[in-house]
């Protein structure tokens, strides 16, 4: 009961502070008004993600002062969460170098890293291997790579809001069967922030994320995805499933624009989903479609591998495939005159 109404509360929370931001927004002239590598027509209000970034950490706060959060998980997931939206926020408004912005990734990545232990060991080849010295730089590359690809996808309307939804919800899950009775929570909690601010931001959308939201999406995900990884090292591989359409679509992008020797720090409209939404005439098909994907492709294939039925690899490699058919169907990467 205490944790359901908490879920409410963060629901309710996060829907009212984003009708606060937009209405600043609008008073402030905080718009996003539409160019060329845009994927909106009309002008639109932007920061409504700050709603998700306070609401869910004040809930961590309730979870540590109900003893449901250990102290390093809390300095792990706020510190690193709440340095990236401030990065994120400060861009939003006052464009920050990207070398300069990819440092203080770094440095949010890193920190959320060392409270976590480092990065775990992995199952590879039957065993759990510890990659040592070499498997914390894989795991700072990994959370600094989630962090901007998130940043990168959410340019449709609902896309990333429906992306982090389905993934918690199966984190989840996957938290609960595996017996863990409180980290669940912390997925549960980011899934209600995110279900309040998509209520302003389903398409058509009222209020856009923004980089502060995005970025702190991105990094939070990626750390309890470690955080998984260290209560049972299959989970990391599940994580990584439920995270699929867009690591495979933002991939799959930016290898296709480095191989074209473009600025990959640019902003285009040549990712899969983005070619999509413009063949349909609409992002909601394209946003409702990445939801079902999510959950009734990739979620049954990550609790097959969570509970060790798929090996990590083999069903990453199985989840993965129809994906990448997709992107590349859909011209992930292409030049923009092909939409």
């Amino acid at each position: 009961m205490q944790t359901g109404g908490l879920l409410l509360a963060a629901l309710a929370a996060a829907c009212l502070f984003t009708g606060l931001i937009r209405r600043y927004a609008l008073i402030s002239n905080m718009i996003d008004v539409p160019n060329q590598r845009s994927s909106h027509t009309l002008p639109t209000p932007r920061g409504g993600g700050m709603a998700i970034v306070v609401v869910f950490l004040v809930s961590l706060g309730a979870l540590f002062a109900l003893g449901l959060l250990t102290p390093k998980q809390g300095l792990a997931l706020f510190g690193a969460g709440a340095w990236v939206a401030v990065v994120g926020f400060l861009d939003d408004h006052r464009h920050i170098p990207a070398g300069w912005r990819l440092l203080a990734h770094f440095i949010g990545a890193g920190w959320g890293l060392y409270w976590l232990g480092g990065f775990p060991p992995l199952p590879l080849f039957g065993q759990a291997v510890d990659l040592g010295w070499i498997g914390h730089i894989f795991g700072l590359f990994y959370l600094v790579w989630l962090l901007n690809l998130y940043n990168f996808m959410d340019g449709i309307d609902g896309i990333a809001g429906i992306e982090a939804i389905t993934t918690c919800l199966g984190g989840v899950l996957l938290f609960l069967l595996f017996g863990n009775e409180s980290v669940w929570l912390e997925p549960a909690l980011l899934a209600a922030a995110v279900a309040g601010f998509l209520i302003w931001n389903f398409p058509p959308a009222k209020i856009f994320m923004g980089d502060a939201g995005s970025g702190f999406l991105g990094i939070i995900l990626g750390l309890i995805s470690i955080q998984a990884a260290w209560l049972n090292p299959n989970l990391f591989w599940s994580w990584l499933c439920l995270l699929g359409v867009f690591i495979v679509d933002a991939t799959l992008t930016l290898l296709q624009r480095f191989r074209r020797g473009e600025k990959l720090h640019e902003a285009h409209r040549s990712h899969a989903y983005q070619f999509a939404a413009r063949r349909f005439g609409s992002h909601r098909p394209v946003t409702l479609f990445v939801g079902a994907v999510n959950l009734f492709w990739l979620l049954p294939l990550a609790v097959s591998i969570g509970l060790g039925l798929l090996n990590g690899i083999l069903g990453l490699a199985l989840a993965y495939l129809p994906l990448l058919l997709t992107a590349i169907k859909f011209n992930a990467g292409g030049t923009e005159d092909r939409a």
